[in-house]
C-alpha cells in the first residue's frame, strides 16, 4: 500500500482529492507551468476533476501516486509531484512534479523530489527512479542535477505531446548511487 501523506521541512505531500481541484486549475491552467508538461493547459475545474479521478484509480492498483504539494506554513496548494508508472516487478519508478509560477525558484522541487526519491528507496524498496525531461526545460534539468540524477542519453522523438514528437533525456538515480 502507498503511503497518502509525506512530509519535508516546508511541504506536506499528499494524495490528489477532488478537494484540490480548484487549486490545482489555477496551476494547471498556466501554459509557463504546462509547456513541458504532456497535457495542454486546463479549461475547466472539470478536466481537473477527471485527471485526479484517473489518478486516484491509478493509486488504487499501486500503477502511480499524484501528490498534492502544499506549503505548511501558508496551507497553500503550490503544486503536484508523484510516482508515475510504478514498476514493483523491476524495482523502479518515473517521478514527475510541477509548481506553481509564483513558487519557482524557492528550492520547492527539490525539496519535493528529495523527499519522494528518500521515500522510494526507504520505503517502497525501489532501485531505480527515472525522469524523462525536455532538453529545454532548464529548471526541471537542475532539479535532477542538484539531487544527483544522473544523464542517461536522449530518447529521439520518444512521446507526442501537443501534436508533435519530443525527444525527451532520460536521467536516473539508482538506490546504490552515492
Amino acid at each position: 500500500m502507498l503511503i497518502t501523506e509525506l512530509y519535508t521541512d516546508r511541504l506536506c505531500l499528499r494524495q490528489m482529492q477532488a478537494a484540490d481541484s480548484s487549486s490545482l486549475l489555477t496551476i494547471w491552467s498556466d501554459p509557463d507551468v504546462t509547456r513541458f508538461m504532456n497535457i495542454s493547459p486546463f479549461t475547466s475545474e472539470e478536466q481537473v476533476v477527471a485527471m485526479i479521478t484517473y489518478l486516484d484509480e491509478l493509486a488504487q492498483t499501486n500503477q502511480a501516486i499524484r501528490y498534492t504539494m502544499v506549503d505548511l506554513e501558508s496551507r497553500e496548494v503550490i503544486g503536484s509531484c508523484g510516482y508515475n508508472e510504478l514498476d514493483f516487478e523491476h524495482g523502479k519508478v518515473e517521478i514527475g512534479y510541477d509548481i506553481a509560477k509564483p513558487c519557482w525558484g524557492r528550492g520547492y522541487a527539490v525539496e519535493a523530489v528529495s523527499c519522494l526519491v528518500e521515500h522510494a528507496f526507504r520505503e517502497l524498496n525501489l532501485h531505480r527512479i527515472e525522469a524523462r525531461v525536455e532538453p529545454a526545460n532548464l529548471n526541471s534539468i537542475k532539479v535532477l542535477q542538484k539531487l544527483h540524477f544522473t544523464y542517461e542519453g536522449t530518447l529521439r522523438q520518444c512521446e507526442r505531446s501537443k501534436g508533435s514528437f519530443n525527444d525527451l533525456q532520460m536521467y536516473s538515480r539508482l538506490s546504490t548511487d552515492v
